[in-house]
């Protein structure tokens, strides 16, 4: 049948009345008829509740051009207004403005009969052109025949195609008000309107106490304007271990191409959001986020949009986030609320209730839900919350708590303990885990002796356990999430409890109580700890366990099961690159237990290694050194030298040490643990193997290279013959054995044994596990020094842009690739990228470890290189003079560290003319490394060409024609006679020595 409205004019005003929940509607609708040339206005419906509604309606009149209404479910219960109402206003309003008024439908559930008068136009399930279509004939306007760009730059998308990605928890379909706050939320991230100027921000904290509805403004938010966006993403951040999982996850819904490790997939994710590929519009939600210092680094940067929800105003007092505060209901909005949620109320009984919780919306929540589901007369119920006497009610309360929260909560559990006392049981077990994810299938498929025989046997039984589950839902306290299934009946994933809740529970309980549902807890992490937190396969089932461990004690227990799922926890952290919640939960305990327990007991002296791993992981090395320090100390002085807690102390000790740059130190604890471990387990004992492994690590930055070619080469051949051949220990020592190859100068075997080991290694680990970047930066170096200069520039690009996604920016191994992607750089790139990155890296190592360390002053070397390439020659010679005093004074005079800054400071003298002092420094050098490293090695022949150039410019060319021949003859005899070197010397251009960060 063909609509008998009046035809509209091309440049008519159409004025859109909404809902506050239709607005993705009224906003996709707007944007249809602008694109035609058409004015629009949206107007949100908002009726007072002591206003009639046929005067709402005549307001609406004043409005300019025509109406549009945008029927949903709310709309006719905005106020709220009875049925009748209804009836009567709109026979009143509209017929004499038949005109005027329109309206399109997009609810769910059927509209009350008055809303013929209206003739809404269907909209629910249709796609956007049919839904443009019939909008468009609803108001007699002619359309183009093809649709508005969807894609365009601030096109709004259409409300029947979700964002692209999304995870928001499902709508709260009771929520009430807050259209104020919810607007200026929008105003400030999204601007005011088309056209508008750019946002105010981009990062928004809605601070607020507890119970006052900060989280429940952010999902309303999510839902509200969830179509301005491509990706929607809720983070629950009480937990910082549980936050990066969640943020991780976002890298597969984004459809990035990396690994499983999770600092990558974070990387990623912040990457991708930051450039704006593949979605430029999103939205990221983190609630609860009151520890900033846990969760700051995990807010992206970029020009979408950042929510926060918080207890605590450090994110608008750092200036990490505009904040907004979130205060308790108007007056107007708890009417409303409480009416809606519990019918029989009248407005007198809902203001009086609303006084009576002073507007906090949590506790409007829980006493109109208890009004709605109980017989009491409301002013009865609310006379006890006035009186605050919850003991009339058989509970004991805490004084920390509001008065009025006291008693209805009280009233809450007094009657939940009468209808259902397992309920109530497993409400209390509840707040020992982490209220924003209690593991309900963990607890129903619990064993049953981990379990009291009451919970046991409920557990047991299907149909009583998912009715218990029900009675808590319909407390409000709780609420439950289910799992995406094809199932008819989905099982429940997790409960949610609002933490306000969760801590009067626990502070409600006797401490009988509490100790006997935390063992509980305990028992039942305890039982799904998978026992292996090195396997890849079970970190997601260590994820899962960590956020519980607070709530549930396991810190304060002395149950040595207990205490283990703790190491393995700590344990998985550590092998995942999670040290900054590994180092918390190490504090945490230890902490606690200092002046509870020995400092020898063996959870302790575990907790404490690994407290010092954590540290030396995130470079804070001197405290891992006074840590380890103290405990060898301890131990030494008590235990005999092949106590196995004393050799894992030293162990640690001595990785902390070499990091630090002792290396004679580290040498010295590394060879007498390998010695013990020998004597006790024999040579081919996995410990024994990796402490030997150890050995030949320092042995290389001693530069002791023959030495650790041969330790290395003997771990390899005893790992290929207990292990495989692609095992991650076996791969390692094969990286480290052609490292020292490289290191040697036999590049050629280098070279092939690398490519090789690179390529197990991106087979076996993924090309973004921190070994498999370790293995492919070697080879990058081998590819370099035997002259495959575009492969190796290649891959050393591509290896600085993963590192940093994988580590960070300044961790220790993203800058050992940095300093030498800058060297490569500096010979066959971009000189000024060079000067940056090398001044950079050299920087970031001396505030990492400090002015004196071998890295600081070799970095420091490199960029003396730099600054000779760009003719400064006076500041190059200060800077190679420096490294060359600092890394004598390091390594002495005698490590190949040594030499090679020597042999930059000899070239250095000899571009500001000082020949002599070239030469002399140039003759120590060649004795020397014929000493240190062999006549044929390529620094000693570097040395040789240098000192011959040096000489043929004091016209000693006898002298100078001898040594020249003789290096490009041992060049040509050991790197070949296309060599680089070789030509390089042939061409006579001086050598160089570029420092190269070994890793530790």
């Amino acid at each position: 049948m063909v609509d008998q409205s009046a035809s509209a004019d091309a440049t008519e005003h159409i004025t859109i009345s909404y809902a506050g929940f239709a607005r993705p509607w009224a906003a996709w609708i707007s944007h249809q008829l602008e694109q035609l040339g058409h004015g629009t206005t949206l107007l949100r419906w908002d009726p007072q509740a002591d206003t009639a509604l046929a005067e709402e309606l005549s307001g609406l009149l004043e409005a300019r051009g025509r109406l549009l209404i945008v029927l949903d479910d709310w709309y006719f219960r905005l106020g709220p207004k009875t049925q009748e109402e209804w009836t009567a206003a709109l026979r009143e309003a509209v017929p004499p403005h038949a005109d005027r008024f329109a309206a399109v439908s997009v609810a769910t559930q059927s509209l009350p009969a008055t809303a013929a008068l209206l003739r809404p136009a269907d909209l629910r399930d249709l796609d956007a052109r049919e839904a443009r279509r019939r909008v468009l004939h609803r108001l007699g306007i002619q359309g183009t025949g093809r649709g508005v760009d969807e894609s365009a730059p601030g096109a709004p998308r259409f409300p029947n195609d979700p964002p692209e990605v999304w995870n928001i928890p499902r709508r709260n379909n009771r929520f009430t008000g807050r259209d104020d706050v919810l607007e200026e939320l929008h105003d400030k991230l999204a601007g005011s309107g088309p056209g508008a100027a750019p946002p105010l921000e981009t990062r928004i904290a809605l601070y607020g106490t507890s119970g006052v509805g900060k989280s429940q403004i952010a999902q309303e938010y999510a839902h509200r304007f969830g179509n301005d966006y491509d990706v929607v993403w809720w983070v629950s951040a009480t937990h910082r271990g549980a936050a990066r999982e969640q943020l991780a996850e976002l890298a597969g819904r984004l459809g990035l191409p990396v690994g499983q490790e999770l600092g990558d997939r974070i990387r990623a994710v912040h990457e991708a959001l930051r450039i704006g590929r593949p979605y430029r519009r999103w939205l990221l939600v983190f609630d609860s986020a009151d520890d900033m210092e846990q969760i700051e680094d995990l807010v992206p940067d970029g020009r979408g949009h950042v929510l926060i929800t918080t207890l605590t105003r450090d994110w608008s007092g750092s200036g990490s986030a505009q904040e907004i505060e979130v205060l308790p209901f108007t007056r107007v909005e708890s009417v409303a609320y409480a009416r809606r949620r519990a019918a029989r109320l009248t407005p007198v009984e809902a203001n009086l209730l609303a006084d009576a919780v002073q507007d906090l919306p949590l506790l409007l929540a829980q006493t109109a839900a208890w009004l709605d589901a109980n017989p009491m007369p409301p002013k009865e119920y609310i006379e006890l919350i006035r009186r605050g006497e919850p003991s009339l009610v058989g509970i004991r309360i805490s004084s920390d708590y509001p008065m009025a929260f006291q008693t209805s909560w009280a009233i809450t559990l007094n009657t939940l303990r009468e209808r259902s006392p397992a309920a109530v049981e497993l409400l209390k077990l509840f707040a020992f885990f982490a209220p924003d994810a209690i593991p309900v299938p963990m607890l129903a498929k619990a064993r049953r002796g981990d379990l009291p025989e009451h919970l046991a046997d409920l557990a047991a039984e299907p149909i009583s356990w998912n009715t218990a589950l029900r009675r808590l839902t319909e407390s409000t306290a709780v609420r439950l999430d289910y799992q995406v299934s094809q199932d008819s009946d989905p099982a429940v994933e997790t409960a949610q409890m609002h933490r306000l809740y969760h801590r009067f529970l626990r502070g409600d309980m006797t401490e009988d109580e509490r100790d006997q549902m935390s063992a509980t807890a305990c028992r039942v992490l305890v039982t799904a700890d998978p026992q292996n937190p090195t396997d890849t396969r079970c970190w997601e089932l260590y994820a899962g366990l960590i956020p519980h461990l607070e709530s549930a004690g396991v810190l304060d227990s002395p149950d040595p099961a207990v205490q283990q799922l703790l190491l393995n926890c700590i344990e998985y952290l550590k092998v995942r690159g999670e040290y900054r919640m590994g180092l918390r939960l190490c504090e945490q305990f230890i902490s606690r237990w200092r002046t509870r327990t020995e400092p020898t007991h063996r959870t302790m002296l575990v907790l404490t290694h690994q407290h010092a791993n954590m540290l030396r992981r995130m470079g804070r090395y001197r405290e891992a050194e006074a840590i380890g320090s103290a405990v060898v100390d301890q131990l030494a002085a008590e235990r005999d030298p092949s106590d196995a807690d004393l050799l894992r102390a030293q162990d640690g000790l001595a990785g902390t040490l070499m990091a630090l740059g002792s290396y004679e130190d580290a040498h010295r604890l590394f060879d007498a643990v390998w010695r013990a471990y020998t004597a006790l387990l024999g040579p081919d004992a996995p410990r024994t193997l990796s402490s030997r492994h150890n050995l030949g690590a320092v042995f290389a930055l001693l530069g002791r290279y023959e030495e650790a070619l041969v330790t290395h080469r003997e771990v390899l051949a005893f790992r290929e013959r207990s292990l495989r051949a692609r095992h991650h220990l076996t791969l390692n020592a094969g990286n480290a054995y052609a490292r020292m190859l490289r290191l040697l100068g036999r590049y050629r075997d280098a070279t092939s044994s690398q490519e090789l080991n690179a390529r197990l290694h991106l087979q076996v680990m993924g090309p973004h596990t921190p070994q498999t970047l370790r293995s492919e930066h070697d080879l990058a170096l081998c590819l370099r020094r035997s002259g495959e200069v575009a492969r190796a520039g290649e891959l050393m690009a591509d290896l600085v842009e993963r590192s940093r996604r994988v580590h960070g920016p300044r961790h220790p191994e993203t800058l050992m690739v940095r300093a030498d992607y800058a060297t490569f750089l500096r010979e066959h790139g971009d000189l000024g990228q060079a000067r940056d990155l090398a001044e950079d890296v050299a920087e970031r190592y001396r505030a990492l470890a400090g002015e004196s360390h071998p890295y600081t002053i070799g970095t420091l070397g490199n960029t003396g290189l730099v600054r000779s390439e760009y003719g400064e020659l006076a500041e190059a010679l200060a800077i190679a003079e420096r490294a060359l005093a600092g890394m004598t004074g390091a390594m002495g005079a005698d490590h190949p560290w040594t030499l090679g800054c020597a042999l930059n400071a000899a070239a250095a003298r000899s571009r500001v003319d000082d020949e002599e002092g070239a030469v002399e420094l140039g003759r120590d050098i060649l004795e020397r490394a014929k000493t240190v490293v062999g006549d044929t090695h390529p620094l000693t022949l570097s040395a040789k060409t240098a000192l011959a150039e040096d000489l043929r410019t004091l016209r000693r060319a006898q002298e100078a024609v001898k040594l020249e021949q003789e290096a490009i003859g041992q060049l040509s005899e050991t790197l070949g006679a296309e060599h680089p070197h070789t030509l390089s010397a042939r061409r006579r251009r001086r050598p160089y020595w570029d420092f190269e960060p070994q890793p530790v």
